[in-house]
């Protein structure tokens, strides 16, 4: 078996046809959520892997909010790189310490760089 490899080009994505865009239009939420149910190579997120997204999006939010990369975050806030980025890809997850950390961070920068300091 060869490999083929193609490219998009983003100037001259496909997009559905008419008909195809009908169909789906008309489709229900139950009918959706019935396909996507029925679907065995893509089952349904859980709760705890919706919640992984959460944690992923706060937490990067936070550090974005700073305007600091991670490296920089992570030295400025004295929390190990590896991890930060183990949190920022979903591969850990906080513990409730570290989300609270965060919360403060997000809220008073100002103030954990000065205590940090002393």
């Amino acid at each position: 078996m060869a490999i083929v490899r193609y490219t998009l080009d983003p100037n001259n994505l496909q997009g559905f046809t008419p008909e195809e865009r009908a169909r789906l239009d008309a489709l229900t939420d139950e009918e959706i959520t019935a396909a996507a149910l029925s679907d065995p190579d893509n089952p349904p997120l859980t709760e705890d892997e919706l919640q992984i997204f959460d944690d992923v999006n706060f937490l990067r939010g936070v550090r974005e909010a700073t305007g600091l990369s991670q490296a920089k975050f992570a030295d400025a806030y004295r929390i190990n790189l590896a991890r930060l980025r183990d949190l920022e890809q979903g591969r850990t997850r906080p513990d409730s310490a570290l989300r609270a950390y965060y919360t403060v961070i997000s809220q008073r920068p100002d103030v954990v760089t000065a205590c940090l300091a002393s």
